[in-house]
């Protein structure tokens, strides 16, 4: 999006909250760090500066909360009831989340933003764990059935299977490709010593996403 928006005198409450937040993003996404200014989400939103500098008092304040608004939105929870399916799923979505604008741009934003200012260091850590979090629900309740070994170490898990999405986004800058999260999710599980459900009923939908 560009351009400035029209003055308007702002909503109070939570509308007006919102759409200062959805400005804040969406400056943050087009502009990066530098052009992350108060008066600049200020226009985004139709706002004068002074209407929000009554509740925010820096544009550092004002983008925390920004951010934060970003990662309470949490993934639905997988349902396909298999671990490989229920994975593959969550993989595919943070490949899908990574892929699509404005969210990349707003995370290599924040992180030079986290890289200038250390006191973001635990908001970033916030934004990251709010997509982790499925994955290790995932993992720990596969645990708890016997599906993967009591022994096993899931915060490792969860790493291998979500940083390989970030380094292809950001470093390599490879497109997502199918096979390779089904291969990424069958690699975990066999260091994991998975052992499929046996189950009555439906079919394990995972049997018809191999590659």
């Amino acid at each position: 999006m560009s351009g400035v928006a029209r003055q308007e005198p702002i909503l109070r409450g939570e509308y007006a909250r919102q759409r200062v937040l959805k400005a804040a993003l969406e400056v943050l996404a087009d502009q990066g760090l530098p052009g992350f200014t108060i008066e600049a989400v200020a226009n985004r939103a139709g706002a004068s500066k002074t209407t929000l500098y009554r509740r925010w008092t820096s544009r550092r304040a004002l983008l925390i909360e920004a951010m934060d608004e970003l990662a309470s939105r949490p993934f639905p929870p997988p349902a396909t009831g298999h671990l490989r399916s229920d994975l593959i799923e969550l993989v595919h979505r943070a490949d899908a989340l990574l892929n699509e604008q404005p969210f990349p741009r707003l995370m290599a934003a924040f992180i030079d933003a986290v890289e200038r200012d250390p006191a973001l260091r635990s908001m970033h850590a916030d934004v990251t764990e709010s997509r982790r979090r499925p994955v290790r629900h995932v993992l720990v309740e596969a645990r708890l059935r016997g599906e993967i070994a009591a022994s096993a170490d899931v915060d490792l898990a969860v790493d291998l299977l979500t940083a390989p999405a970030f380094y292809r986004r950001f470093i390599a800058h490879q497109p997502p490709a199918e096979s390779y999260v089904a291969a990424l999710v069958d690699h975990v599980l066999a260091a994991l010593g998975w052992r499929r459900r046996r189950t009555h009923g439906a079919a394990d939908p995972s049997t018809r996403m191999r590659e």
